[in-house]
C-alpha cells in the first residue's frame, strides 16, 4: 500500500485573496484512521495500532513514517515487551496546532482559540448588534480573531482553520445562504469567505445551536450520549439535536428550530412571520419586557428603578429575588411546553441547557422538570435527563472549532503541512 504523506490544505486560500492551489492527493484513509486512533487514545503503540486495526506492522510502521512530518505525534519512547522487539509508543500533541472557533449571536461576538483537545487558550467576547450591523460584525470577528492570535506564539500558518456558529439556519449545501427572515439586514449571505481570504485557511460555518450540541457531545454532558437535544437559550432560542452521535441537521439544515414552535396560536408576533413562537415567550427581548411589565407589582425588587437586563434578571433571581423568580417559572411553564413535546416525539437520553439563562442551574430546572412531568408520557420522562450544560457560554464558539477538528481528523489534509511553517514546538 503507497501511503502518501500530508501535503497541503483543502479549500485553502493565499491572504492576498488568491486562487487556491490544486488539491493535494487524498491521504489514505488507512492513514486518517490511525491518526484519530492516535488522537483518541492519546499515547498508543504502533504495535497497539496494529492490533486494534487489523493492518500489519509494516503497514503501521509507514503509514507513522509519513504522518510523522506534520508534528501531530511524536515518537516518546518504548512501551513494555511481552517479547520480542519493544513496542514503539506515539503520543499525540495536542498543542501541536491551534484553531478558531467564532460564535456570532444576535447581540454578540465571541471568539475562542482552542487546542486539539478543546481547550480554550484564548478568548474574547463583545457585545454588537449583530441582526442590524452586518459590516460592524463581519469588521469585529476579524478584531477579536487578531486579538485571540496574539496569544498564540506559532501564528496563522500553525493554525487549522476557521469555524464560525451563526443564529440562524444553515444549509449545508449552502453555507453562504443566510436567512432573510431571521438576519434581514444581511441581505441573504454571510460575507464570510473574507476571513478565508485574510487568513489562508479552511472555513466552515454551521448554526449555532448545532454547534453548541457538537461541543457537549464531545466535551461536555453528552460525552457518553448517542441521543440527546441541546436548547441554546439566548436572545433566540434554538436546538442542536444529536441522533445517533451525529447532529441531525433535516434535509434544507433547519432542524431543531425549537424557537418557532407556536405554543399559542393568538400571542405576539415573532420575526419569523407566525404568532406565539416559544420564543416569544423565552427569549431575552420578551423576558425583558416582561419584567418592565411586572415592575408595579414588585416595588421591592432589586430590579425597581432600573433597566432590566438579561443579566440583571439572572443575577436577581439567584439571589431569591420574588419577580426574577416569578419569570423564570413562567419561562419554566413555557419552555416545558416545547421540551415534553420534543420528549415525546423524538424520546432523547438528555436535554441540555446551555446559552445565558442555563447559568440558573437548578433555579430554572426544577420547575422545568415539573412542568415536563406534567406534560410528558412516564416512559419517555424516565428515560431523559434535563440539565445544564457543562461547557457554559462558552459551548458555541468552542463547538466552532470543534466543527473544524472533526473535519480535520476525517480528512488529515486539513491540518497544516510542514511546508507552511507547520507545528508549534
Amino acid at each position: 500500500m503507497q501511503v502518501k504523506g500530508t501535503t497541503g490544505r483543502r479549500g485553502e486560500t493565499s491572504a492576498r485573496g488568491g486562487a487556491p492551489p490544486p488539491e493535494p492527493p487524498r491521504q489514505s484513509p488507512l492513514a486518517d484512521a490511525a491518526l484519530r486512533l492516535i488522537w483518541k487514545e492519546r499515547r498508543i503503540s504502533r504495535a497497539e495500532i496494529a492490533r486494534r486495526t487489523g493492518l500489519s506492522r509494516s503497514t503501521v510502521s509507514e503509514i507513522v513514517e509519513a504522518l510523522l512530518p506534520a508534528g501531530l505525534f511524536d515518537e516518546v519512547g518504548t512501551g513494555p515487551s511481552l517479547g520480542g522487539r519493544p513496542p514503539i509508543v506515539l503520543e499525540f500533541r495536542d498543542d501541536a496546532f491551534a484553531i478558531l472557533g467564532v460564535d456570532v449571536g444576535a447581540a454578540h461576538v465571541a471568539v475562542a482559540l482552542t487546542d486539539l483537545r478543546g481547550r480554550v487558550l484564548a478568548w474574547e467576547h463583545r457585545t454588537h448588534p449583530v441582526r442590524t450591523d452586518p459590516a460592524g460584525t463581519r469588521a469585529l470577528i476579524i478584531e477579536l480573531c487578531d486579538r485571540c492570535l496574539a496569544y498564540w506564539p506559532a501564528g496563522i500558518s500553525a493554525v487549522v482553520g476557521i469555524g464560525v456558529a451563526l443564529p440562524c439556519p444553515i444549509d449545508p449545501r449552502h453555507p453562504d445562504v443566510l436567512s432573510e427572515v431571521v438576519l434581514p439586514d444581511w441581505g441573504g449571505h454571510s460575507g464570510l469567505e473574507m476571513l478565508r481570504e485574510r487568513y489562508g485557511v479552511p472555513l466552515r460555518v454551521d448554526n449555532d445551536a448545532n454547534l453548541g450540541a457538537l461541543a457537549e457531545r464531545w466535551w461536555g454532558a453528552g460525552r457518553d450520549v448517542d441521543d440527546f437535544a441541546y436548547i441554546k437559550l439566548a436572545t433566540g432560542l434554538g436546538m442542536g439535536h444529536v441522533i445517533r452521535g451525529e447532529i441531525y441537521r433535516g434535509a434544507t439544515g433547519v432542524a431543531g428550530e425549537i424557537g418557532h414552535l407556536a405554543i399559542d396560536p393568538h400571542g405576539g408576533p415573532c420575526i419569523c412571520g407566525l404568532r406565539g413562537c416559544l420564543v416569544t415567550f423565552v427569549g431575552a427581548p420578551a423576558l425583558v419586557a416582561r419584567a418592565r411589565a411586572l415592575l408595579k407589582e414588585h416595588p421591592d425588587s432589586v430590579l425597581a428603578g432600573t433597566e432590566p437586563t438579561i443579566d440583571s434578571i439572572e443575577d436577581a433571581a439567584l439571589g431569591g429575588d420574588a419577580l426574577a423568580l416569578a419569570l423564570v417559572h413562567e419561562v419554566a411553564e413555557n419552555l416545558g411546553i416545547g421540551v415534553a413535546g420534543l420528549l415525546n416525539l423524538m424520546n432523547p437520553a438528555m436535554v441540555i441547557l446551555g446559552g445565558g439563562l442555563s447559568r440558573l442551574g437548578e433555579v430554572l430546572l426544577d420547575p422545568l422538570r415539573e412542568t415536563i412531568r406534567k406534560r410528558t408520557l412516564i416512559s419517555s420522562l424516565v428515560a431523559c435527563e434535563v440539565r445544564t450544560s457543562e461547557l457554559g457560554t462558552r459551548a458555541t464558539a468552542v463547538g466552532a472549532a470543534t466543527m473544524v477538528l472533526e473535519a480535520a481528523l476525517a480528512d488529515s489534509r486539513l491540518f497544516p503541512s510542514p511546508a507552511r511553517g507547520g507545528s508549534k514546538r
